[in-house]
């Protein structure tokens, strides 16, 4: 059974992913809330709560680890942050991170893989400046990697794409089928601009990972949605409020609706939006193509997603529930959450979605370990 760290570990969204016949060794995570919900969720046995940047390789089992998770905060590097990048505090604890990686090399435990997940901004932030050094790190560790783009609403109903960086150890033997002759689906243009911009060196170290596609999903926003009694809805007023920050396109969207002659979910967002005039303004934008938009953390009132509901000329609004979130990030209904909204809501917006690590583990980084496993014995 190969063994895992997860850093900056949340709920252990990762580690859902990744399943049973993956075996936790360690885990950490900084925020005393998140380290709530893991406890509850996985026990209190491989977590230790602590800045990353306190740890040493000491804290963890002296054993190597097949695995090392990261996925380090994303604020500084998201498009809508401020463009810190790893200067920034947040997206900067990466560096904190890898100098403990730094020390298990040293002492000759390095993990066998690396897996760093980011927002796509990763590899744009500060020019690609950001990337490159991300790249670098991986490659004087010993490292040969590359970078996909795996989107959620290829397993569920949200729109989520993430950037995975995969490093392997140099020495472990990979499967031709593993690594395709260049680009393939699971790498956008973002991804081969980011290449494109690396140094030669860097570029000379880069694996094209691929993967099969994922089976088609059936599932839609309205089938993850829960019961009307078991939500609260907001006050009509509220709702005539909603609708009354939308342009024509978005009030649109809201009359096909109703005219649909069927029940018909979406949801919102508020945005600031620049207006004619050259001012900004709050504007809600609804999207009722089955899929939920990419969930944030509730740091404020725009970034907390809208359930909208129409029948007919009945239209119906409300906070999408906790619980919604938790299965738009593929957890199971019995992951216990905070009891809080904005704790519970914080958790979620933070994660990684479930299936899409699961998609990874099973068609990459699994193969690799039982191709050094089958070598070893």
């Amino acid at each position: 059974m190969p063994g895992f760290y997860e850093f900056f570990a949340g709920g252990g969204m990762a580690r859902e992913g990744l399943g049973p016949h993956w075996r936790c060794l360690f885990a950490n995570d900084v925020d005393a809330g998140k380290s709530a919900a893991y406890r509850a969720n996985w026990g209190d046995g491989e977590l230790k709560t602590a800045d990353v940047a306190a740890l040493r390789s000491t804290d963890l089992p002296d054993v190597r680890a097949n695995l090392a998770w990261a996925s380090f905060p994303c604020q500084d590097l998201s498009l809508a942050g401020v463009g810190a990048g790893l200067k920034g505090a947040r997206s900067g604890t990466f560096f904190s991170f890898w100098s403990l990686i730094e020390q298990l090399i040293e002492e000759d435990r390095a993990p066998d893989l690396i897996v760093l997940e980011n927002v796509r901004g990763a590899l744009t932030s500060r020019g690609g400046a950001d990337f490159a050094a991300l790249c670098a790190r991986l490659d004087a560790g010993g490292y040969a990697f590359g970078a996909l783009i795996m989107d959620a609403a290829l397993f569920l109903p949200q729109s989520r794409p993430r950037v995975f960086v995969v490093g392997v150890r140099r020495g472990l033997d990979i499967a031709p089928q593993l690594a395709a002759p260049g680009a393939t689906l699971w790498h956008p243009p973002a991804v081969r601009n980011a290449y494109a911009a690396l140094p030669l060196a860097l570029r000379r170290a880069w694996i094209w990972w691929t993967m099969p596609s994922p089976a088609t999903h059936a599932a839609t926003l309205s089938d993850l949605i829960e019961d009307d009694a078991a939500v609260a809805w907001q006050a009509e007023s509220e709702t005539l409020g909603l609708l009354a920050l939308m342009n024509e396109k978005n009030r649109r969207k809201i009359e096909a609706a109703k005219t649909a002659g069927r029940r018909v979910v979406g949801c919102v967002y508020r945005r600031t939006r620049s207006d004619p005039a050259g001012g900004r303004r709050q504007r809600a934008e609804a999207r009722f193509d089955g899929l939920a938009g990419c969930l944030r953390t509730p740091a404020g009132g725009s970034s907390r997603q809208v359930i909208l509901v129409i029948e007919g000329e009945r239209v119906r609004s409300r906070l999408i529930s906790a619980r919604e979130t938790a299965r738009l990030m593929g957890l199971p209904d019995a992951y216990h959450l905070p009891s809080n909204y904005n704790a519970a809501y914080h958790l979620t917006g933070d994660g990684v979605v479930v299936p899409v690590v699961r998609h990874l583990a099973r068609h990459l980084l699994e193969p690799i370990l039982a191709r050094q496993a089958a070598a070893a014995a």
